[in-house]
């Protein structure tokens, strides 16, 4: 019989660890919960202009943005802006990245259900390249 795990807000938690390999630019993991029965639970710091590799996920993705803004795109979609509160559903397979704007970091928490498929990364050209849109003034952080 399975049982209940609870993570105390106040308890030390797992060690921090610098994300590198599957992203651009500084990127901190910090990890609320063991990988348990293919899920994972981590609380992830992009500074600005910093990004996750083009991947999906086996079983979806859930992202809660704690705090900053950020950008998140799905490969062939528009790129899109995520503020504090907004929560993201990524499909099961679906590609995507997801991290800070080019002015602003985010803190997000991810809940990645079943294996994580990684792939190219998102070039500074083509970081750029997205962040030039309609929204432009949005995504560069102004008014």
């Amino acid at each position: 019989m399975s049982s209940l795990i609870i993570c105390r807000g106040g308890n030390p938690r797992l060690p921090t660890q610098r994300r590198t390999g599957t992203f651009t630019g500084l990127v901190f993991g910090d990890p609320v919960l063991a990988e348990t029965d293919g899920t994972l639970i981590n609380d992830v710091f992009f500074a600005p202009g910093a990004r996750t590799n083009w991947h999906s996920h086996e079983r979806g993705q859930i992202l809660i943005v704690i705090s900053g803004s950020g950008l998140i795109c799905q490969h062939g979609g528009d790129i899109q802006v995520l503020n504090a509160g907004d929560l993201v559903w990524s499909p099961p397979g679906v590609m995507h990245w997801h991290g800070a704007g080019p002015a602003t970091s985010m803190l997000h928490r991810a809940i990645s259900l079943g294996e994580t498929t990684w792939l190219s990364d998102v070039s500074d050209e083509e970081y750029g390249a997205l962040v030039v849109a309609e929204d432009a003034e949005e995504l560069l952080g102004g008014s």
